[in-house]
């Protein structure tokens, strides 16, 4: 019995949307107004999602920033053996980082950092390219972009990031 009303409930309800669904489609299709007041609707939710979409970009940017000031505030190592002790270390947090998903732009910073030390960056950047996942790819050029090319590269080292 009660598999029954549960059964006639479902039915009807079921039957309540499909009405509606035709209903509101038949309204959509003949009703010039309705229509246009649709069109309006989605265009003021376009608009919204815009201004959300360029909110989160400025404030990602701002994170962005913060976070290569403090690496700069850090300092680099100067001794050959620092400097290769620090790129391991940089580039093992960024794999650790990226593996886990869990920040991208410490993960990104990580990989900037052993960027900054290492001899010959346009081969790193290569690397970087092949290796580390696309989302934190576009934040480690926006840090570079930031900072300015690296040394001892090309111009465009920012550019061959993205693409």
């Amino acid at each position: 019995m009660a598999f029954r009303n549960t059964a006639i409930v479902a039915g009807t309800v079921l039957t309540g949307l499909v009405a509606y669904a035709v209903y509101f489609d038949h309204r959509r299709r003949t009703d010039v107004t309705f229509r246009k007041s649709l069109n309006k609707k989605n265009k003021v939710v376009e608009k919204v999602v815009k201004q959300q979409e360029a909110a989160a970009e400025g404030a990602q940017k701002e994170e962005i920033k913060k976070a290569l000031a403090k690496a700069k505030e850090d300092g680099w190592p100067t001794d050959l053996e620092e400097k290769e002790a620090f790129f391991m270390q940089q580039v093992a947090m960024g794999e650790g980082l990226c593996a886990d998903g869990s920040n991208k732009l410490e993960a990104a910073v990580a990989f900037w950092k052993a960027l900054k030390v290492y001899p010959q960056p346009a081969d790193l950047i290569g690397i970087y390219d092949k290796t580390v996942p696309k989302e934190t790819l576009e934040v480690l050029a926006e840090l570079i972009a930031l900072d300015g090319p690296p040394s001892r590269t090309g111009a465009n080292a920012a550019e061959d990031l993205v693409e």
